[in-house]
């Protein structure tokens, strides 16, 4: 009875078809009954592995960095305005027995207010050390490679690693004689703006350190040596305006009355190689634009001569006053804090 009882189950279960999967081995139903899954095809693409990408700097931020220039060296011809200059800069200035001369080193071109920028830098670092009022800033500065470049705006590559060394060289090698600091007509000076720098370069560190001549050094530290200026100064590629902004920012500084300078006296300041006649139509090209930084510069014709007139924006002046308030609120807020307690 049993085998026959056994027989008939079998027989109605092959009619019935296989037989069905536990529960807990069947496919959710939500996924089964999706109308997004029946048009589906069953067929599934792997990924194929990602190739490396080329390890980048990232795009440079212009935002607004602490960058501070030597104010001493600001309205007196040090650097040369172009890129390729070995005539010597000859500069005197009578009324204050102030002497220049910049000379280059054989097969070395002059310093160039591009090159300065590495000084800029320095400069920068050293005034975060001041304000810090941790220590006293050496004279030696290491810097990654990384860093320097970006911080002067410029790309990581073997091109501007190789400009980057150029501008060191002709920093330690051009020559300056002055009597700049002269108070008792008894002292001069020669020296380079670096005394040294040299490159280091390891599986982990791509490092430079920068060695600054003792009399750069001396002046940087001095009180109220360094001025700040916009970081978007590294963006001006016209050694022309370059010059024009270091100017405005010597002497129109943070006033809100314009500040002007004849042609003739620009010329001087500006210690130019080129004829007068020529370095007056670059100046004017210059001043026409009127892009550099912060300033407004115009061109003005009076009684047959010619000047440059500097003043500083008026929203530039708003900004500052905008976060000179924000400072002394937050100073007058820490200050009655401390009175509560």
């Amino acid at each position: 009875m049993k085998k026959f009882l056994r027989s008939l189950l079998s027989k109605a279960m092959n009619l019935l078809g296989p037989e069905p999967l536990p529960a807990s081995l069947e496919a959710p139903k939500e996924i089964i009954e999706s109308p997004l899954e029946k048009d589906v095809p069953t067929k599934v693409n792997i990924p194929k592995k990602a190739a490396k990408k080329p390890k980048t700097i990232p795009a440079l931020s212009h935002q607004e960095r602490d960058v501070r220039d030597f104010a001493e060296m600001m309205g007196i011809p040090f650097l040369a305005l172009s890129k390729n200059r070995t005539t010597p800069i000859l500069y005197e200035n009578p009324e204050r027995g102030e002497k220049v001369k910049v000379t280059a080193h054989t097969g070395h071109f002059i310093a160039s207010i591009y090159d300065w920028d590495i000084i800029v830098f320095v400069a920068s670092k050293m005034q975060e050390i001041i304000n810090s009022g941790s220590d006293i800033p050496p004279r030696t500065m290491k810097i990654t490679r990384y860093e320097l470049l970006k911080a002067l705006n410029r790309k990581e590559g073997k091109k501007q690693f190789i400009d980057l060394v150029g501008s060191l060289d002709r920093l330690q090698l051009t020559g300056i004689s002055t009597t700049i600091r002269n108070q008792d007509s008894q002292y001069r000076a020669g020296f380079g703006f670096l005394d040294s720098w040299g490159y280091t370069e390891r599986k982990d560190v791509r490092e430079i350190h920068i060695t600054l001549s003792q009399w750069l050094y001396d002046g940087i530290c001095a009180q109220g040596a360094l001025l700040k200026v916009s970081s978007k100064y590294f963006e001006l590629t016209s050694g022309m305006k370059r010059f024009l902004y270091r100017t405005a920012r010597k002497h129109a500084g943070k006033n809100e009355n314009a500040w002007e300078f004849s042609v003739e006296k620009l010329y001087e300041k500006s210690g130019s190689e080129r004829e007068f006649r020529s370095f007056k139509s670059d100046l004017k090209t210059a001043v026409l634009a009127n892009d550099i930084p912060d300033y407004d510069i115009r061109w003005v014709e009076r009684n047959r001569n010619s000047f440059v007139n500097f003043k500083k924006r008026k929203e530039i002046l708003l900004l500052e006053e905008s976060n000179q308030s924000v400072l002394w609120g937050v100073h007058h807020v820490q200050m009655s804090s401390m009175d509560k307690k």
